[in-house]
């Protein structure tokens, strides 16, 4: 891993008034604009300045980048490597990853609002570290020899299934990319990454850079577009044979009818979330839970999609608790995303921030707002970290995804009570608990219902640790080695004794 130069020992200011987009697809290893000559611009969500006009691909598009896929993974200049050379090179891609962290983290800043602070010093070394975790266990995910009646010798090996389509969100767009595209890689397929609307050029970025480390062109394209018009031209397309998806339950339950329209390719959806975090009386550190309650939510502006939304807190300690929380949460409003103080910047875009304060709007007839709830300045779109209490079961601030840094706050009595508090979602990504009672806290990660379950932390997760969840949160785990297994397919080779 390199060691970054500090954070505050850089002018991003002055970087960023320095850098260069990359605006083309990039396919089979070259720029390549729009077939339509099309482009939508990127703004930059801190001052409404639009960054750069960038191809606008539709299906034509996808079908030349499929294409290249395609020829890619059967002429085998990637799917025919031994595991441990494509490992090898997705090490050295991490590593450039690294070298390039300043260039990476500012255009993560400047397309989706995001603190220089967390887009450098999280986001890229996130992204690098994905990548190096798939190089090292590339060549280290076993095949089977099952035990065969009559002597022959059945060998079962796991073999990439093609072509990889894979759509990601704006919230994380180099992390979630490297969720998605490291294992495929690591596993011999090729892919076709759509990057969201919002935030496609780290990822136009991130492409050009896996050339330079050895990835052969036409192994990793990379196609912005809309999602109406390239997202759903890759669901739909025949010759891909398995679809990631990171993003709302709405669209990945498009992707699942795009399969059916299609060619029944595999489909694995990350979707939803309205994760609980529930606060026992019996929490041995108050203020420690606290400053995570509000990290859990005001992180990242709460554009996450396992955000621990609901704060459900036991009665004995539930006026103390949310005072602390109220306090804390002071330290997330947000600032200037070029300053390396600034905790938090700004929301992706001025439409995502008006849904959110419509909810906080409908949050002031069904609850109390106790602090924040209002967007700062008449420029760019930024908004106070917003604590809202006595709100009924269901009320729409309790129950539906809100993506934004809105903290939906309940007091329960008992253990129960909590539970089936908590389980009272169509959602299941995450949830969190805070106890001192080691048997509390086995129950709570038995009974809650959720992919992962924090205890005495907030959103744990690690490339080595599977992350995805259950029912409208989709299904189909990214991270950890298990991860590979969706993009590989199981083949049997039978040898009859002779």
């Amino acid at each position: 891993m390199t060691d970054l130069p500090d954070l505050t020992s850089i002018d991003w200011s002055a970087r960023a008034a320095e850098i260069t987009a990359c605006t083309d697809a990039f396919v089979d290893g070259q720029w390549t604009p729009a077939h339509s000559g099309a482009t939508f611009d990127v703004v930059n969500p801190a001052t409404d300045a639009v960054i750069a006009a960038v191809a606008a691909s539709d299906a034509d598009d996808i079908d030349t980048a499929v294409a290249a896929a395609r020829r890619a993974f059967d002429d085998g200049r990637w799917s025919r490597l031994s595991a441990a050379e494509r490992g090898s090179v997705l090490i050295r891609f991490a590593d450039l990853i690294e070298l390039h962290a300043e260039e990476l983290a500012l255009l993560v800043t400047l397309e989706m609002g995001k603190a220089i602070r967390d887009s450098y010093e999280v986001e890229v070394p996130g992204a690098a570290g994905v990548f190096r975790f798939y190089g090292e266990v590339a060549d280290k995910v076993p095949g089977e020899l099952p035990p065969t009646a009559d002597g022959s010798v059945a060998m079962v090996r796991r073999v990439p299934l093609g072509v990889v389509g894979a759509v990601v969100p704006w919230n994380f767009p180099l992390d979630i990319a490297a969720w998605k595209v490291a294992p495929a890689l690591a596993a011999g397929n090729t892919v076709v990454l759509k990057p969201a609307e919002e935030s496609p050029l780290s990822a136009l970025r991130m492409a050009e850079i896996a050339v330079e480390a050895g990835i052969p062109p036409g192994v990793f394209n990379v196609v912005p577009g809309l999602g109406a018009t390239a997202g759903r031209a890759l669901g739909l397309h025949p010759d891909v044979q398995c679809l990631t998806f990171t993003g709302s339950t709405e669209v990945g339950k498009k992707f699942l009818s795009y399969s059916a329209e299609s060619n029944m390719k595999q489909v694995w959806l990350e979707c939803g979330g309205k994760s609980p975090n529930l606060v026992f009386a019996d929490c041995a550190d108050i203020d420690a839970a606290a400053e995570m309650a509000c990290f859990g939510i005001f992180g990242n502006q709460g554009e996450v999609c396992s955000a621990n939304s609901r704060l459900l807190v036991q009665r004995e300690i539930h006026d103390e608790f949310v005072a602390k929380v109220v306090d804390k949460a002071a330290a997330y409003r947000p600032g200037d995303p070029l300053d390396p103080a600034s905790t938090t910047g700004a929301m992706v875009t001025r439409k995502h921030l008006d849904l959110v304060l419509g909810f906080v709007e409908k949050a002031r007839g069904d609850g109390t707002v106790v602090t924040g709830g209002s967007r700062i300045g008449d420029t760019g779109c930024f908004m106070e970290p917003t604590v809202v209490v006595d709100l009924p079961p269901d009320s729409t601030v309790m129950t539906e995804e809100i993506f934004g840094p809105v903290l939906a706050v309940a007091a329960f009595d008992t253990e129960d009570e909590a539970v089936a508090l908590a389980n009272d979602t169509p959602y299941g990504l995450a949830a969190s608990a805070w106890t001192s009672d080691l048997n509390r806290a086995m129950r709570m990660s038995e009974q809650l219902h959720a992919g992962t379950v924090s205890i005495n932390t907030v959103d744990a997760l690690s490339p080595g640790t599977p992350f995805g969840g259950f029912g409208a949160s989709g299904f189909g785990s990214d991270l950890s080695v298990h991860a590979i297994e969706k993009f590989t397919g199981w083949k049997t080779t039978w040898i009859a004794r002779g």
